[in-house]
């Protein structure tokens, strides 16, 4: 019941994360293909000793091949974690609404800007005029 309730929960909680925020960084990017090579080239060493018929050199290949499939594993888990906390802001709204927040406030700063421009320039015409009307 218990894993069926976390399942749950992650895929809401997947729901909630644009795509583009699921990216890994370039430094995770960068030590996933370090380990992937890493890996990729200790199971081919451990095929090879295991076809010269050196078991105990084998199994330290395929050792060292698991090891580098658990670091893989841990940085894309990492990730996954940094990009879910990513989406969270400091006071608990999402990215995305705090985005949209900023921009309905530059939407209103930029709308009452306006109005006082509006406002100098109907000033600066009712001057002009009553200078007009005094001369």
């Amino acid at each position: 019941m218990r894993r069926e309730e976390t399942a749950a929960a992650l895929l809401r909680t997947d729901r909630r994360i644009p795509t583009q925020e699921k990216t890994m960084t370039r430094r995770a990017t960068i030590w996933m293909a370090v380990a992937a090579l890493f890996t990729v080239i200790n199971l081919a060493g451990g095929v090879y000793a295991a076809y010269v018929n050196e078991p105990p050199h084998a199994l330290i290949h395929v050792v060292l091949t698991l090891g580098g499939a658990y670091i893989m594993w841990r940085i894309a888990a990492r990730s996954r974690e940094n990009s879910m906390q990513g989406s969270m802001t400091s006071d608990g709204l999402p990215a995305e609404a705090r985005l949209e927040q900023l921009q309905q406030s530059i939407d209103a700063v930029a709308l009452e800007t306006e109005r006082l421009g509006e406002a100098q320039r109907f000033e600066a015409k009712l001057r002009a005029e009553k200078l007009k009307n005094e001369r």
